[in-house]
């Protein structure tokens, strides 16, 4: 059932930022070396209709210039098409060839902060149904009704306009996402919760670069 713009309730916002992921202590360092920006895509922001759904314009003049998504020189052991996530600096980077890479800002979450280790991207999905786990609903009744049925897609879904799932090596669901939020001003902060998102526009773009499947390396650094 689709989300219509005209069902926002009073606790809605507050919900944005929460997308219900999962944590764990391992490590993984990547050796890196960022030096300067070679294309910065500032005019990016604009409105997008897509697949019906009407995405506003993001006033990315307010945004830090740093988190506009742009090409930057990288230089890495992983290879192209390996998504590096560095919840510190608030970055994820779409490795490309000859040392370079698409780099986006991103918003994390105190669980966030937790997670490190590597991934794949299992499966991907367009403006994606929202089911918060149980943990979640336990603390919030008022998102309890969506454990089953799910928030149906919308402008106001916190999982955004796309979302990417996260499994590890044998083959477990992490619940950990890469997603889209409608929250923009949420971009290089940490929220109470949630996994890695990224504003609508950035995280269409990233969809379209991103092939699911084990080659699709994620790498979370701390």
């Amino acid at each position: 059932m689709r989300f219509r713009h005209s069902m926002i309730a009073s606790g809605l916002l507050s919900m944005l930022a929460l997308a219900g992921c999962s944590t764990t202590s391992s490590e993984t360092k990547v050796a890196t070396i960022r030096t300067e920006t070679n294309q910065i895509f500032s005019d990016a922001y604009g409105p997008v209709t897509d697949a019906g759904y009407s995405l506003p314009a993001i006033p990315i003049n307010r945004v830090d210039k740093k988190f506009h998504r742009q090409i930057v020189d990288f230089e890495t052991k992983e290879r192209p098409g390996t998504i590096i996530v560095n919840t510190r600096e608030r970055f994820l980077y779409y490795i490309l060839p000859n040392g370079k890479a698409v780099r986006y800002g991103i918003g994390v979450g105190k669980q966030g902060f937790a997670w490190s280790g590597e991934a794949y991207v299992a499966w991907k999905q367009e403006w994606p149904t929202w089911h918060p786990p149980k943990e979640m609903a336990a603390r919030r009744p008022d998102v309890a009704r969506y454990v089953e049925d799910g928030m149906g897609p919308g402008i106001n879904n916190p999982l955004g306009a796309r979302a990417m799932y996260l499994f590890n090596e044998k083959g477990q669901d992490t619940l950990f996402r890469l997603h889209g939020t409608p929250e923009w001003a949420s971009i290089g902060t940490a929220a109470s919760s949630g996994c890695i998102r990224l504003m609508n526009q950035d995280v269409i773009d990233l969809y379209s670069r991103v092939r699911p499947g084990r080659a699709t390396k994620v790498v979370v650094i701390q």
